[in-house]
């Protein structure tokens, strides 16, 4: 009897395991067409196919795209916390792991925020996007920012937001041509620029 019941949980935990893999392997199917092609143009056929899958066990799975997307925005938002850390103060660490996440992630997020307008089902992934950014930010400078006046800590954060954004990595990087370490001074000097319109060039790096 012993020997049957773990016979048993043997069988379910390994069914578990390939139920956990194959689910990843969807997910990154997904994952990979999203960087090359529009949203409208993937078709969960596809996605079963490069996934090694049946395009119904992707429906089961996930649902449709809405449930792929949720699944991709929990997987990126996973990779942005272990990329990016969290280096209250030193700005300049901040940066260089913002542009090593941007390295990774910047031309699928990229490719999402040009298809917002017509695909409304983004909206909620790119907000979370846009509220998590905002709030790294703010924990980076925070040395800075609470030195100000609620006015000015508003004012400090949008400058450093827009500084920071993916927008300027696309100007340096895509538009540009320039190389990553490029790309990463140039945020830097804005951030520092940034923060410079609210202390001393020397308090912008030095906030204790």
């Amino acid at each position: 009897m012993k020997s049957t019941s773990t016979s048993r949980s043997y069988r379910q935990g390994a069914r578990a395991e390939a139920a956990e893999l194959t689910g990843q392997r969807i997910v990154a199917a997904f994952r990979e067409a999203l960087q090359r092609e529009w949203l409208e143009d993937i078709t969960l056929e596809q996605v079963g196919r490069d996934a090694g899958v049946t395009q119904q066990t992707v429906i089961r799975r996930f649902g449709g795209k809405q449930g792929l997307l949720e699944a991709v925005a929990a997987e990126v938002k996973l990779e942005v916390l272990r990329i990016r850390g969290a280096p209250k103060g030193d700005l300049a660490a901040a940066v260089a792991n913002l542009c090593a996440d941007y390295e990774t992630t910047g031309e699928m997020v990229l490719r999402l925020l040009a298809q917002e307008p017509r695909y409304p089902a983004l909206t909620p992934f790119l907000d979370h996007g846009r509220s998590g950014h905002r709030k790294w930010v703010a924990t980076v400078a925070e040395p800075w920012l609470e030195r100000l006046s609620p006015d000015g800590r508003t004012a400090a954060l949008d400058a450093l937001v827009a500084a920071m954004d993916v927008y300027v990595w696309k100007l340096a990087r895509l538009d540009w041509g320039r190389g990553p370490d490029e790309a990463r001074d140039l945020i830097l000097r804005l951030a520092t620029g940034a923060l410079g319109t609210f202390f001393s060039p020397a308090s912008a790096h030095a906030p204790r």
